[in-house]
């Protein structure tokens, strides 16, 4: 039987694991539930998919992003490892399709989004599929005391009922101790081997500056850190404005975020994945999955609202191991901003109640009717005709989300659909009077399988390929098929869809858990808080300082970031003198303290002749005195 560095060496031509990799692996071919905390670029989907190919049976994947379920499973085929996803954009047909297909063992791995778990289909077919594994990535979605709650993700924990002898793998790259429980927890995971990778990136320096202008800045640093660069924004219109005024200064750069075209969106990556664009400006849309190993500067030009956030939109500079740099500006008016986002992102519940009646009239949608129907939504069409602040609305629509009542995809798409609605003798009638479209006729049928019974979903690309026209002319002849009543015709979407889980309630009566509403709001307060210390009150290295708030207590000073360089500066400042003496203030006691030990304990945090300086000062100033128990406060 192969080892894991076997499987490793012959499908991925590695020669060894990453750290922490191969213990993972090992623990689940032990059938051991598993959680691993990777931070960002970690190699996580190693840890499954290894250890999936020397089991018997099928691993499911469970993954909230389309775009990247669809990069994995074209990974895997180009591998030889047979691979499929399962995701909004399939009909049911072809859902049907490939569930068959996985209960004859045609597919290693099945990625599958948590909304298509507890379909009927998937439930009617997962009796029949062997199953070896349950992967979860992105495993805090499944806590709602964490900073991206998703509801969908509770349904895993019915897969433990169903696969009770399945080993878990939860996956993530940024969950506190208290979200790290909650995992456990909610995934029904018995006696859990819990794996925590260092957070310490040894080559990625931290720094937080506040400028007088932040153009100049990012210019500062562009011109001084040559290679490709991220710049995060908080808004869609910032990250034109920014891709804009970098441009005037001869800096190649582009903006992206979801509100764009699903065309574009992929065109502005890949010109960005190829180094054609140097500079990406964008939202927080971007990032999630893309593997761009040297880009060596990450800026954030507004600050997020929580350090998990930021930990893994910094940690996308520098996955080759080569010097990057992550910086994040702040003005007085984003402190501002950020100490009033809890009561901005957790609305009123009167609000929630009234955004949830707009949207029903916007979409016109009755009491008591939409469960499971996809509703084009426009947002700014939305605001703009019912007067309601964007912020509020979209704050209003992430809380029905996590409430369960609806879910919101900005990215999603929508393939073509087609199903023939003429009988085979109409059709040999239609063909006869119309010969010039026999050749998209019998391109349909011999395509597309099933589209004579069932909606299928068509991509006019391939259509235009096999038919040898353009794409254009494909869509005409498919209008021209609808109109002369051939076919049923849904061209694709790429714009955002809101779906009702429930069937609309008066809105007077719209269910809100209000006791884990506020106490999320109340969770939310404390990781703006923890955000807020970060920018301006930060008295360590701010690598220990973000490992320390996911639980990695062990780093030592990273001896790269702002506050590190500083303190080897071995200047003494205002601030240095105040930080190193309420610390010497909060070690003295009663019986004292010997000066070497308070020495020692200064070096931890601070540098030595700083930490000497300011010990000669307060003895000097007798404020402190030595005594025969060592050195204590003058009373």
């Amino acid at each position: 039987m192969p080892s894991p560095l076997d499987i490793l060496r012959e499908y991925w031509n590695h020669d060894s694991f990453r750290p922490m990799q191969l213990e993972i692996i090992q623990s689940l071919l032990d059938g051991k539930d598993t959680l691993a905390l990777l931070p960002t670029g970690g190699g996580k989907s190693i840890c499954f998919q290894v250890p999936a190919m020397l089991m018997d049976g099928l691993c499911i994947v469970v993954s909230p992003l389309i775009a990247l379920m669809k990069d994995q499973v074209a990974n895997l085929e180009a591998k030889g490892i047979t691979a499929a996803a399962l995701h909004s954009g399939l009909t049911y047909y072809e859902v049907q399709q490939v569930l068959q297909q996985a209960t004859g063992g045609a597919y290693k791995f099945l990625y599958v989004s948590p909304e298509r778990l507890e379909t009927n289909l998937f439930k009617e077919y997962l009796p029949a599929i062997e199953v070896c594994m349950i992967a979860v990535d992105e495993a805090h979605c499944i806590s709602q005391w964490g900073y991206d709650f998703r509801p969908p993700y509770l349904r895993i924990a019915n897969l433990r009922y169903e696969l009770r002898r399945v080993p878990v793998l939860a996956l993530t790259a940024s969950a506190t101790p208290l979200v790290q429980e909650d995992i456990a927890d909610k995934l029904k995971m018995k006696e859990p081997a819990i794996f925590r990778q260092s957070f310490e990136r040894a080559n990625l320096s931290y720094s937080v500056f506040k400028p007088e202008n932040k153009i100049a800045k990012i210019l500062e640093i562009l011109q001084a850190v040559p290679g490709s660069g991220l710049v995060y924004c908080g808004s869609r219109r910032q990250t034109k404005n920014v891709a804009h005024l970098l441009s005037l200064e001869d800096i190649s750069a582009d903006y992206y975020h979801a509100g764009l075209a699903q065309e574009e969106r992929d065109a502005k990556q890949q010109a960005w994945l190829t180094g054609k664009t140097r500079v990406m400006v964008c939202t927080n849309a971007f990032g999630m999955g893309i593997d761009k190993p040297d880009v060596r500067t990450v800026v954030h030009y507004d600050a997020p609202d929580c350090l998990e956030n930021y930990y893994q939109e910094a940690g996308r500079a520098g996955r080759d191991g080569k010097k990057a740099y992550a910086v994040l500006l702040y003005q007085q008016p984003d402190i501002t901003t950020l100490r009033e986002l809890p009561d901005v992102r957790y609305p009123s519940v009167e609000d929630i109640r009234k955004v949830y009646q707009a949207l029903a009239d916007f979409l016109n949608i009755p009491v008591g009717a939409g469960q499971g129907v996809y509703y084009d939504f426009n947002l700014n069409d939305f605001v703009t005709n019912f007067s309601i602040d964007v912020h509020l609305a979209m704050n209003v629509i992430k809380t029905l989300e996590q409430e369960g009542h609806i879910d919101y995809n900005e990215q999603v798409f929508l393939p073509s659909q087609v199903m023939f609605t003429a009988s085979r003798a109409q059709l040999r009638l239609f063909e006869e009077a119309y010969p010039q479209a026999d050749d998209i006729i019998k391109c349909l049928l011999r395509t597309y399988e099933g589209i004579f019974d069932n909606r299928v979903s068509v991509f006019e690309k391939q259509i235009a390929r096999l038919c040898r026209i353009s794409p254009e002319a494909a869509t005409q002849q498919l209008q021209q098929l609808y109109a002369f009543g051939i076919i049923s015709y849904w061209p694709q979407k790429d714009t955002p869809q809101l779906r009702y889980l429930l069937n609309r309630a008066p809105a007077a009566h719209v269910n809100i858990n209000i006791d884990q509403y506020f106490k999320r709001k109340e969770l939310y307060k404390q990781r703006v808080a923890t955000m807020l210390q970060y920018l301006q009150d930060v008295q360590q290295c701010r690598s220990r300082f973000i490992a320390a708030y996911f639980g990695d207590t062990g780093l030592k000073n990273c001896g790269n970031c702002d506050y590190c360089l500083q303190q080897k500066s071995g200047k003494l400042t205002t601030t240095d003198f105040k930080q190193i003496e309420q610390q010497v203030y909060r070690l003295l006691n009663s019986e004292g303290i010997q000066i070497k030990i308070l020495m020692d304990t200064l070096q931890q945090s601070f540098h030595k002749d700083k930490s000497r300086e300011v010990v000669q000062f307060l003895l000097a100033e007798q404020k402190i005195r030595m005594s025969d128990m060592g050195l204590v406060q003058k009373a």
